[in-house]
């Protein structure tokens, strides 16, 4: 798929404020409403467009500590019967499988030191086919973008 300026324009507008009106995307441009509607069908329909989100911010909910945590299976057949139990963990934000020393490695989010240690002896380590886990806490997050084209 080819990408020119406009297209790229466009994409950063919504990058930074999905909410940004068409009409206003179309005025900084330089192109019509249509056009820029017509565009953003031509990239959502050629999938670079995967979808529009809304953010929480979980720090107002409570939720200010951050861990990433690698996992480790028995056995690596056991992985799709882990990760559907992990979805059902509202606590885990994204799972990954990996190469390296663990199998999944997943994002979750806690209310302080204390929910960490319920989510990891409660639920994780609860989950058969966890043999063990590795936890990192996020001091700070410095960067949190897409990647923009």
């Amino acid at each position: 798929m080819k990408i020119d300026g406009i297209d790229k324009k466009i994409i950063r507008s919504l990058t930074k404020d999905a909410r940004t009106p068409i009409l206003s995307i179309a005025r900084e441009i330089g192109v019509s409403g249509a056009a820029i509607h017509q565009r953003l069908r031509k990239l959502e329909k050629a999938k670079l467009i995967d979808s529009y989100q809304m953010i929480i911010n979980h720090e107002v909910l409570g939720y200010s500590t951050t861990v990433f945590i690698g996992v480790y299976l028995d056995n690596d057949v056991l992985l799709s019967s882990v990760v559907k139990r992990l979805k059902e963990m509202p606590e885990v934000l994204e799972c990954h499988y990996t190469t390296g020393n663990f199998a999944i490695f997943i994002k979750v989010i806690c209310k302080n030191n204390n929910d960490l240690v319920n989510v990891l002896e409660t639920k994780i380590k609860k989950i058969k086919g966890v043999f063990k886990i590795e936890t990192m806490v996020s001091l700070n997050q410095s960067i949190d973008r897409q990647y923009l084209i």
